[in-house]
């Protein structure tokens, strides 16, 4: 049996259909390798054409602006370190103390946004850039270059990005390895290499312009963090940068989208609905982070407060006069049903005590030991 599935086109523009086999071995009146061969060359011409005549000549022989491959071998290479071949040379060592390392980086990486946000500024969006629509400048003044150039230096922005993962990985703070960190610096270089390559400038602009403020706030807290518990107890304002990061991203969309409605700049609809999709799925993996990292978390302190209630208020360091233990202890250390304290068993505890202890000495104790 016989079936009609390709439609062959000549050089003559003279249309031949082609009866394929169940085998898909034998072809008449052409042979397979040459509809093979047509279709290979016609795809590989296409993609020519696309790299060399559709994208910005500017950028074209700048670094790692030829092709999109070796961007896309970087960051699987970044994926497969972190998540498999750092852990793996990590096993057997030691975390390695780097506090000065990261003072330093995250110093460097402030500096490095600010000047970005700067050229951004200056470049066109406190410079003249319309926020409704604004059009790629393609041409060779010293402006347009100059946006050029800064969309080329925060693309390379991403990929010193990475060594955020490099420390958690030499640290052994796996737990900082999430499935969103990784997804999020992986597909950030791929993301930009796009507009560097068609759209340095303009309209797509608006992306890297709040990343890189949000990436100042970001880094400062990095460093600050890095400089230990005296600084740490005012950096109360963690969860607030994922919230920073939410608003800017759905600032991203309600910019890209905007020019569904209305392109008087005749920007580039296709990346408009790359930028905005990309702003779209970012948001929502960073909303369910902040879900499960502070939402439910607060939840779940406030339940615990409420099972630790007793019939005389809180213990607060303090037991029940029928000598049970305390749901909580100063507000954090509680008992579980299991006999669990707060993750160590209630005997370990009790072994710390003498047994002819009295309930005056043991509640001295257990106070003590809850504020150590």
């Amino acid at each position: 049996m016989f079936v009609v599935t390709y439609i062959y086109k000549t050089t003559k523009n003279q249309i031949i259909y082609v009866l394929i086999a169940d085998k898909m071995s034998a072809l008449y009146p052409l042979q397979w390798e040459v509809v093979k061969d047509y279709y290979i060359n016609t795809i590989y011409a296409g993609w020519r054409d696309l790299m060399d005549n559709k994208s910005d000549p500017r950028t074209r022989d700048w670094p790692l602006m030829d092709s999109p491959f070796p961007t896309i071998a970087i960051s699987l290479s970044y994926a497969y370190f972190v998540k498999v071949l750092g852990p793996k040379l990590m096993e057997n060592r030691k975390p390695f103390e780097l506090r000065k390392v990261l003072i330093v980086y995250n110093f460097a990486q402030v500096l490095f946004s600010a000047w970005l946000f700067y050229e951004s500024c200056i470049g066109g969006w406190l410079n003249g850039y319309n926020i409704r629509c604004e059009p790629v400048d393609y041409s060779n003044s010293p402006r347009a270059l100059r946006v050029a150039r800064g969309c080329w230096w925060y693309y390379i922005s991403k990929f010193t990005e990475f060594f955020d993962t490099f420390f958690f990985v030499m640290r052994k703070r796996y737990d900082q390895v999430s499935t969103l960190h990784v997804i999020h610096h992986g597909i950030m270089p791929c993301s930009v290499w796009w507009g560097v390559k068609f759209t340095p400038g303009g309209h797509s602009s608006f992306f890297g312009f709040l990343n890189t403020f949000v990436h100042i706030i970001m880094y400062t807290y990095y460093m600050l963090a890095a400089m230990g518990p005296k600084v740490q107890k005012y950096l109360w304002w963690k969860k607030y940068l994922t919230v920073l990061q939410m608003i800017q991203f759905v600032l991203v969309m309600v910019h890209s989208f905007q020019l569904f409605f209305r392109n008087d700049c005749n920007y580039p609809i296709g990346f408009a609905y790359f930028i905005g999709a990309h702003a779209a799925m970012f948001y929502f993996l960073f909303s369910d982070f902040y879900k499960q990292a502070y939402l439910k978390r607060e939840q779940k302190k406030e339940k615990i407060a409420a099972n630790g209630k007793l019939s005389n208020g809180y213990a607060n360091g303090a037991i029940k006069s029928n000598g049970e233990l305390p749901k909580e202890i100063n507000g954090n250390l509680k008992v579980e049903d299991n006999n669990k304290f707060d993750g160590y068993y209630k005997s370990t505890l009790a072994s710390q005590l003498p047994s002819d202890t009295t309930t005056a000495t043991t509640r001295q104790r257990i106070y003590a030991t809850a504020h150590n």
